[in-house]
């Protein structure tokens, strides 16, 4: 079984920055896609970024297009989100999640992946 653990959440003021770390471990830890949801209180989880297994490929959610930066070391089967520019209307938990298939045409839905971390609380407020 795949555990998938998230860390580097936290408090931080609007224009500021935070940087996500998920660490995957146990058995079958190579993922094809690995990427970041995150969940706002009383909707959905909402995707936000993937890289391919390479790392050479990437693919975001529009609205953190520009801002975001994920990027993974399979040294240390560990995916990271580099948040820049963070707004309150980022303050969300975030997950980390992974799958079998990368693709780079349209967002990604939680269907799309079959191991998922517990979640970072982000909380971006001044």
């Amino acid at each position: 079984q795949v555990q998938l653990a998230e860390s580097g959440g936290g408090l931080v003021q609007p224009g500021g920055s935070l940087r996500l770390s998920c660490e995957a471990s146990g058995r079958d830890s190579r993922f094809n896609v690995m990427g970041w949801f995150r969940h706002f209180p009383g909707k959905e989880r909402e995707f936000v970024a993937v890289v391919s297994w390479s790392g050479e490929m990437t693919y975001y959610a529009d609205s953190v297009k520009g801002r975001f930066t994920i990027s993974r070391d399979n040294a240390k089967n560990t995916v990271f989100l580099q948040m820049n520019s963070l707004e309150s209307e980022d303050t969300a938990v975030y997950y980390c999640a992974a799958g079998p298939t990368f693709r780079l045409s349209g967002d990604y839905a939680e269907k799309d992946f079959t191991s998922w971390g517990q979640g970072t609380q982000v909380t971006v407020s001044p």
